[in-house]
């Protein structure tokens, strides 16, 4: 047993059994508390002497280390080491800063830092976190899991490194992805951190400058693939259930047509999601129904356009038709509203290459030319012909939102919503105050990066950040809290519904399509029990909390407090 946590009558968390003491306490950033330690718990725990005399309370300690993040100066990569060596140091102080600065913080620790710390880390790196799996490992991964700090795991973020953001293959870099999102896992929904797992399955890689650089510190190897992947995976999932049957696994930035085809073959096999598929998909989904909300129309009026058809791309059609016949859309209904087009242009029936996993989408050739469209037709001819309200963009091509395109949008709909999604800023399809002046300020404008409020004429216009953040801890919280045998599309709808009702009137007065990010906790608490009652509803969930899920959900959040370390 690593860490056994337990929780006292009164709500305060407890980690029971500590054996650990001097030297090692400090150097276990879960239990370290650095100057906060009480005088008692410096003689319990023997630290006398190993700490400055003075203790330092709560207030003044983030304080300090805030301060400290600042003092290196205003290179945002700094700050994100920075931030990473607190918490390699003291988790909690680290969960503490974040949430007292966590709109500021939050584009330290993720996006859109999180993509240079991704294609630097061998040169930064000073800590090993979670789990590296590789081929070599072959046959004795369910042994390696058991070298995780902790042998409770309730929350798995794995990644095989090779879609990292708009980035591509990043090879050993890719584990700054789970490491971040448990973070926020931990920040948004209050999961603690000891029940927490990163894993990078590194796969190799086929990204030559990392071959080439003498500092990787990946598996310098060309990228496993074809059957051997597929068996290297089945193993890592078999190992995953039987070493943690609890646990709920998150797959990250995968490449498209392997997230596709992980996603559905290991759906029903352990309790599992792809956030790059189903949480992009309803944090889109919520923005559309705020958007809703602005211009006084329904869901079923709205004509989508989207443009990229990538995982994010083909995610966000999958969960749209999805919500589209809840809302009573028939399912030809649903496919006509939604047009997909990847770098060849419009996908209908008509064109032989299309992937699988995007095929579900082609138009049928009759529907297509009677709207005066055919296949492969342009961005600019399906705009011009479509009439679209909504344009979304998952390409990674920054700049791929022109003049002419959103100009055309605009000269169709009174308040077109643009959603440029592709991260991190610099590969954005359209800067917002270039939307703004080429829509005559009426664009709704939402980036997957976060970017500061516009001038337009008169007013201040601020730009809504389609930030996945909104929904995964919710989800996550919600099928944990449930003990989901499986995470169903119900559950990401319920999700996207109880973001989407979240915004207050004001906000959507000023153009905002998403609740501040301040909010982060309140949202993810209303999130949780809805995707709890959506798995009651679907018969997956595995816990009877019938009536008592807020009861439920306030037991698994971690307030951010130092724990009481209780010794063995």
């Amino acid at each position: 047993m690593k860490y056994r946590i337990e929780r006292s009558p009164d709500g305060d968390w407890i980690i029971a059994d500590v054996w650990k003491r001097g030297p090692a306490v400090l150097a276990d950033s879960l239990l370290n508390k650095g100057t906060a330690f009480s005088p008692d718990e410096r003689q319990l725990f023997e630290l006398e002497g190993m700490l400055p005399y003075g203790v330092t309370d709560r207030r003044l300690q983030q304080r300090r280390a805030y301060e400290y993040v600042h003092e290196r100066g205003d290179e945002p990569l700094a700050k994100y080491v920075s931030m990473m060596a607190l918490q390699d140091r003291n988790e909690t102080l680290f969960y503490q800063v974040l949430a007292a600065h966590v709109e500021e913080l939050l584009p330290i620790v993720y996006t859109p830092t999180v993509g240079t710390a991704a294609v630097t880390y061998s040169h930064v790196f000073k800590r090993g976190r979670g789990l590296w799996i590789t081929p070599g490992h072959r046959g004795r991964i369910f042994e390696l899991l058991g070298h995780a700090r902790n042998e409770e795991v309730k929350l798995i973020v794995v990644t095989d490194n090779e879609r990292i953001l708009g980035l591509g293959d990043q090879g050993a870099g890719g584990m700054v992805i789970p490491i971040g999102k448990l973070a926020l896992y931990t920040l948004g929904a209050g999961i603690h951190p000891a029940y927490t797992l990163p894993i990078s399955l590194d796969v190799g890689t086929d990204n030559e400058a990392l071959l080439n650089d003498e500092l990787y510190v990946g598996w310098r190897h060309p990228r496993l693939r074809g059957a051997e992947y597929d068996e290297f995976i089945a193993e890592f999932v078999d190992a995953i259930g039987r070493r943690f049957p609890d646990a709920l696994l998150q797959w990250e930035d995968f490449k498209k047509a392997n997230a596709f085809r992980l996603l559905d073959r290991y759906r029903d096999t352990l309790p599992s999601f792809n956030d790059d598929i189903q949480g992009t998909a309803a944090v889109v989904v919520a923005g559309i129904h705020a958007a809703c909300r602005i211009t006084g129309t329904k869901l079923t009026d709205q004509r989508v356009v989207l443009v990229g058809a990538g995982a994010a791309g083909v995610g966000i059609a999958r969960h749209l038709r999805h919500e589209l016949e809840l809302a009573g859309a028939s399912p030809e209904q649903a496919t006509t509203a939604i047009a997909l087009l990847d770098t060849h242009g419009l996908i209908t029936e008509a064109r032989t290459d299309i992937e699988d996993f995007k095929r579900e989408f082609a138009w049928p050739d009759p529907v297509a030319a009677e709207r005066g469209i055919t296949a492969g037709s342009d961005l600019e001819h399906v705009i011009d012909s479509l009439h679209p309200t909504v344009l979304i963009g998952t390409t990674g091509q920054p700049g791929r939102f022109s003049e002419p395109i959103v100009t055309a949008m605009a000269s169709h709909v009174d308040r077109p919503l643009v959603m440029a999604l592709s991260n991190p800023t610099s590969k954005c399809e359209v800067v917002p105050k270039d939307a703004l002046a080429w829509s005559a300020g009426r664009a709704l404008v939402a980036t997957g990066s976060p970017f500061e409020p516009v001038r337009f004429l008169e007013r201040e216009v601020p730009i809504s950040q389609c930030n996945n953040v909104y929904i995964f801890p919710g989800v996550g919280l919600g099928a944990i809290v449930a003990k989901a045998t499986r995470v169903t599309d119900t559950m990401f709808a319920a999700a996207a519904d109880a973001l989407a009702s979240q915004i207050t009137e004001a906000d959507l007065d000023r153009g905002m399509l998403y609740p501040p990010l301040s909010e982060l906790r309140s949202i993810t608490h209303g999130i949780a029990a809805a995707v709890i009652r959506a798995a009651i509803d679907d018969g997956v969930a595995g816990a009877d909390l019938e009536g008592e899920e807020i009861a439920a959900l306030d037991r698994e959040i971690w307030n951010l407090d130092y724990p009481t370390l209780r010794p063995v």
